[in-house]
């Protein structure tokens, strides 16, 4: 099983920052959310050939997750 990382999806967007699409992801991956939201204004900066007026950055999780259940729910 994989473990749990974060990446930088690079957004390209219509004037207004709406519209936004995924336009590449970052090959960095990284151990927490806050490294990567740290990292989001270098990344900007390295992926302005991205051919959109107006260009965004969004961390998300990949990876492996395991869903939690509550002990507390029975099935009838």
């Amino acid at each position: 099983m994989e473990p749990l990382f974060y990446v930088m999806a690079i957004m390209g967007c219509a004037d207004g920052n709406v519209q936004c699409t995924e336009a590449r992801i970052v090959p960095t991956r990284y151990q927490s959310m806050a490294q990567c939201r740290a990292a989001l204004p270098d990344q900007l900066a390295r992926n302005t050939d991205v051919p959109y007026p107006m260009i965004g950055a969004a961390c998300r999780t990949a990876g492996a997750q395991i869903a939690k259940t509550d002990s507390k729910l029975r099935t009838l």
